[in-house]
C-alpha cells in the first residue's frame, strides 16, 4: 500500500532545476472560445446589499493593473474590478495575456519595459522563477490562514496568492449509464482497475459501442495524463519531484516503475474503448463534448475546465456529471483509486520591485477582499465560477464538475500534486503519447522517448 502523505507546500528547492511554465487545464482545456460574443450570458446574482469588509479611503483614486493568464475568466475579473472600485475607488485594469503567448515571456517583457503590471496571474513555476527578485512578500497577509495545504513557499516565504483549485480525472455521465444498463450507478462503487473494465464492457453490451473519448491533444497526453507516472508517486508535490530526481540521475529504472506500468495498463483500457479508435488522433475536442453530453460516450478523461464545452455541447448544471479516478490498479486501498488529482492551478504574485506603496497596498487589499468581503467571496465563486481555496469561503461552485471537485477536496477524496516539469514536457512526449495512442510505437519506445528526455535535462 502506498502512503499518501498530507503535506502541501512547494518548497523552493525541489523546484530550481524546473523554472519553465507548468501545464494546468485553465490553460490549454478550452478548444471553444469561452468570451464568444454572440453567446448568450447567463448572469448569476450578486448579493451586494451586505458588506462589512472595511476599505482603506486613503486608498481611493489608486489605479493598479492586473495580468490575467486564465482567459475563460477574463469578463468575470472585470467584472470583480468594477465591483471592487465601486466599494474603494480603487481602480482595477485586467490586462488579457493574448493567444499563443507565454504568461511567463509576457510578464518578463513587462518588466524588462519597465511597466510591470502591480499583479499577474500566473503558474506556480512561473512564480517561483521570478519570486524572489521580482515579487511582494506575502507571508504575512491574513488570507495565508484561511488557504492552508495551498500555499506555494519560495525559501520559507509566501509570494502567491492561490486563486483557484483546478482537477482531473474520469468525467462520467451518469443519466447515461443508468440509462444504459437500467439501473442506478454509484460512482463510488467503482474502485479498481478491473471493476472499471468491467463497467465499460457492460455498456458496450448495452448499446454503447464505444463508452470512452480520449483526447488526442498533446497537452491532455503529455501533461494531464502521462504526469501521472509523476503524482502518484506519493500523492506530493514533492513526491512528484522526488521520482523526477530519480529518473532524470539514472537511479530509477522506468522499465520496472510500477506507476509507468499500470498508467499504461488504464491508458491501453482508454484505448480500447476509445470512440476515435479508428482514428484517434483525427478526434475533434468540441465533438467529444458534444459525444458526451448527447450519450455516444458515457465517460471523457479532462478537467473540471472542460465543463464550458460540455455545456456548449447541451448540458446543464442540473445534470448528474462528476469525476471517477484514473484507476492504476486493483488495490482498494491505493489512493490513486480513491481520490482524483486537485491542486491549486493558478496563482497571484504581486510586484514588489517598481509599483508604489500605495499600488501595492492596493493591490494587497483586492486580495484580502476576495477573501474575507461578502461580494468578494460570492463572485470568486459564481462570477468566476471558480472552486476556492479558501476555507472561509461558505459558496460552492454551480457546475457540476467543479462542484465535484469541491466536495471531493472537503471529503479528502482528492490527492494535491503538481508536477513541475520543463515548458516543453507537453509537447514532446505528448508527440511521443500519440505515437502511442495511434499504435505507432510500443511501450518499449516509449518508455525510451521518457528516458531520452529526462537524460536531456540539466
Amino acid at each position: 500500500m502506498r502512503k499518501r502523505v498530507m503535506k502541501k507546500v512547494i518548497s523552493l528547492g525541489l523546484v530550481l532545476a524546473f523554472m519553465s511554465a507548468m501545464l494546468t487545464g485553465c490553460r490549454f482545456g478550452f478548444a471553444s472560445d469561452p468570451d464568444d460574443p454572440n453567446e448568450e450570458e447567463k448572469e448569476v446574482p450578486i448579493d451586494t446589499s451586505v458588506d462589512t469588509f472595511e476599505y482603506d479611503s486613503s486608498l481611493s483614486g489608486t489605479n493598479i493593473t492586473l495580468l490575467n493568464s486564465k482567459a475563460e475568466i477574463q469578463v468575470a475579473l472585470e467584472k470583480m474590478g468594477a465591483e471592487y472600485e465601486k466599494k474603494s475607488g480603487v481602480h482595477v485594469e485586467v490586462m488579457p495575456v493574448t493567444d499563443g503567448d507565454s504568461p511567463y515571456t509576457k510578464v518578463v517583457s513587462l518588466y524588462n519595459s519597465g511597466t510591470p503590471p502591480t499583479a499577474s496571474i500566473l503558474d506556480t513555476t512561473d512564480v517561483i522563477a521570478l519570486a524572489e527578485e521580482k515579487a511582494a512578500d506575502l507571508s504575512d497577509e491574513p488570507w495565508t490562514e484561511e488557504a492552508e495545504g495551498y500555499l506555494t513557499e519560495v525559501n520559507g516565504k509566501i509570494y502567491s496568492f492561490p486563486l483557484c483549485i483546478e482537477g482531473r480525472g474520469i468525467i462520467y455521465n451518469k443519466p447515461v449509464i443508468e440509462e444504459a444498463l437500467g439501473e442506478s450507478f454509484n460512482p463510488d462503487d467503482i474502485t479498481t482497475q478491473d471493476e472499471f473494465k468491467e463497467l465499460l464492457d457492460r455498456l458496450v453490451e448495452a448499446g454503447i459501442e464505444k463508452p470512452v473519448s480520449m483526447a488526442k491533444e498533446d497537452w491532455s497526453l503529455g501533461a494531464h495524463q502521462l504526469q501521472y507516472i509523476y503524482e502518484t508517486y506519493e500523492g506530493t508535490s514533492e513526491g512528484a519531484q522526488e521520482v523526477i530526481e530519480k529518473i532524470k540521475a539514472g537511479k530509477l529504472d522506468l522499465a520496472t516503475y510500477d506507476r509507468l506500468t499500470e498508467f499504461l495498463n488504464m491508458f491501453d483500457i482508454l484505448k480500447k474503448y476509445n470512440v476515435a479508435k479508428g482514428d484517434p488522433l483525427g478526434a475533434d475536442y468540441d465533438e467529444m463534448a458534444i459525444d458526451l453530453a448527447d450519450g455516444k460516450t458515457a465517460f471523457w478523461f479532462n478537467g473540471n475546465w472542460a465543463w464550458p464545452n460540455i455545456s456548449e455541447a447541451g448540458a446543464e448544471e442540473e445534470d448528474e456529471y462528476g469525476f471517477l479516478p484514473y484507476f492504476l490498479n486493483n488495490d482498494k486501498n491505493d489512493f490513486a483509486n480513491q481520490q482524483i488529482q486537485a491542486s491549486p492551478s493558478k496563482q497571484i504574485m504581486l510586484d514588489g520591485q517598481i509599483a508604489s506603496e500605495k499600488e501595492q497596498a492596493a493591490a494587497k487589499e483586492f486580495l484580502n477582499w476576495i477573501v474575507y468581503s461578502e461580494i468578494g467571496q460570492q463572485m470568486l465563486v459564481k462570477t468566476c465560477n471558480i472552486i476556492p481555496p479558501f476555507q472561509n469561503n461558505p459558496y460552492e461552485p454551480s457546475d457540476p464538475l467543479s462542484a465535484d471537485i469541491y466536495k471531493k477536496v472537503h471529503e479528502e477524496k482528492a490527492f494535491n500534486a503538481s508536477a513541475i516539469v520543463p515548458n516543453d514536457h507537453w509537447a514532446v512526449l505528448g508527440a511521443s503519447m500519440q505515437k502511442y495512442l495511434a499504435d505507432r510505437s510500443d511501450r518499449e519506445e516509449l518508455t525510451g522517448d521518457i528516458q531520452k528526455y529526462w537524460d536531456e535535462q540539466e
